[in-house]
């Protein structure tokens, strides 16, 4: 049995369906992400799964025990919010503590609690400081030590790290995982940043307009997304998306591109690919191919079955440190190119790229979702 259960979740704001049938589950220990653009509900099911917004209909269990009519206090969670929501005149060990005192907490199990919390979050040198002699990552720890002195069964996150810089944001991500790893405590975090969701997840559910488009663990997501959102949500860059057309030429199956000079591009696809294009509803498709799929040669996969090289023109090129990115043009769209930091590459110039078949993913472009 699952430690957390949603069953056909639905949540109602008059006529408008917020959340359209949520079925989602968690192993004791696990880490869900709940990942979507603004607006796709995804704040919404934390705050039900908190007991902060009541649910019109499904079920909710936590470690076997229904709680979908419980009052927060009676679920057994602690939540860390967006907002850090510290109390000013009060020292972090004054507000680390000041929810167990309002539960009548005896004083040497407040400080051995908050000696534990403060020992795992790297905070024992700021106990005697008010929140306004912190830095923003070092409130967002007094925040998660409140949530962590209660010792809850499920932890929930509400966009803990959006208030950060970015280099914060890295540094406070690995905080948090390593919290989960240190207590092994069930938790569920909520972010419209999908470097963090890969990041952190166990299992990941990407969200939009209400109802989860694709739940599974971080490399079945991000590998083989089963519908057009999912490869373009996840990953940074974005999934290079391509309309195209499947031909058959004697037995071999290519997926065809437009060139921007007229020209075609013919990718040939493989044997058992192939079959299941041909199968398709009609031969118009979109293709999707990663960055880091599509290469300079030398950089290229040499355990991949089919690598295409084609000579592409190269309209931008963007060094980045250990990776450089070229962009060129295909179908009518800018297509993305990860090649090696050193690759020699110019704009305005033609060079070959490597494209990697194994990794593409197709599309029906009328249902968006995927054909093989």
């Amino acid at each position: 049995m699952a430690f957390l259960e949603i069953s056909d979740l639905r949540k109602r704001f008059g006529s408008l369906e917020i959340l359209k049938g949520i079925n989602l589950s968690l192993d004791k220990g696990g880490f869900l992400v709940l990942v979507g653009p603004s607006g796709c509900g995804k704040s919404t099911l934390l705050n039900s799964i908190a007991g902060l917004e009541p649910i019109t209909s499904g079920d909710i269990r936590i470690d076997g025990r229904r709680v979908a009519d419980l009052h927060p206090s009676k679920r057994d969670i602690a939540m860390v919010f967006q907002s850090y929501a510290l109390y000013p005149n009060m020292t972090v060990e004054g507000n680390i503590s000041f929810g167990m005192e309002m539960r009548k907490i005896p004083l040497a199990e407040r400080k051995a609690a908050i000696e534990r919390v403060s020992k795992v979050l790297q905070i024992g040198h700021l106990l005697d400081r008010k929140p306004g002699q912190l830095s923003g990552g070092q409130r967002q720890r007094v925040a998660m030590g409140r949530a962590l002195v209660r010792d809850p069964k499920l932890f929930l996150f509400d966009e803990p790290l959006s208030n950060l810089d970015a280099k914060l944001r890295v540094d406070m991500r690995t905080e948090i995982k390593r919290l989960h790893d240190t207590t092994g405590t069930s938790m569920v975090y909520v972010t419209h940043d999908q470097v963090e969701a890969m990041t952190l997840a166990t299992k990941i559910a990407v969200m939009r307009d209400g109802e989860v488009q694709q739940f599974g663990i971080p490399s079945e997501i991000y590998n083989n997304p089963t519908t057009i959102f999912v490869a373009d949500f996840m990953g940074s860059p974005a999934m290079n998306l391509l309309p195209a057309r499947v031909e058959n030429t004697g037995g071999s199956v290519s997926v065809v591109l437009a060139r921007a000079d007229g020209d075609e591009l013919r990718l040939a696809v493989g044997e058992e690919k192939g079959k299941l294009l041909l199968r398709g509803p009609t031969p118009n498709l979109i293709v999707g191919i990663r960055p880091e799929a599509l290469t300079d040669p030398a950089g290229a996969d040499r355990h991949a079955k089919n690598v295409v090289e084609a000579e592409c023109q190269i309209e931008v090129v963007e060094p980045a440190g250990s990776d450089t990115f070229a962009v060129t043009r295909l179908a009518g769209k800018d297509v993305v190119a990860r090649l090696r930091g050193d690759a020699l590459v110019h704009a305005g110039q033609k060079t070959f790229l490597a494209f990697n078949m194994d990794k593409a993913v197709f599309f029906d472009p009328a249902t968006e979702r995927r054909i093989a």
